[in-house]
């Protein structure tokens, strides 16, 4: 994780923190284990779906998840779960609630 924040330019002391979930504890938690057969396929077991959540003082707000019949990893079309989509929803929620 140490590399993928280095590789990212994030800040270790800033308000960003990677983790990871090499068990997948999280992952069938959260219910987003990847159960598609095309990665079961070729090896790949236990992958977490493309998702983004907003949470505040442990309160889900908000959930995306980038997936499609074509496409269950989401790799193709991570639209709904890269940063930008995820500002407008927080953007939003903050709206509604006022």
């Amino acid at each position: 994780m140490n590399a993928w924040a280095e590789d990212q330019m994030i800040d270790p002391t800033g308000m960003i923190q990677f983790m990871g979930d090499p068990e997948g504890a999280l992952t069938r938690t959260l219910d987003m284990e990847l159960n598609h057969p095309g990665p079961h396929s070729v090896g790949i077991i236990g992958r977490c779906k493309r998702f983004a959540v907003y949470a505040v003082n442990g309160e889900v707000k908000y959930v995306a998840v980038s997936e499609r019949e074509d496409d269950p990893a989401g790799d193709d079309y991570p639209e709904d779960t890269l940063a930008e989509a995820l500002l407008d929803a927080i953007l939003k929620h903050k709206n509604d609630e006022l």
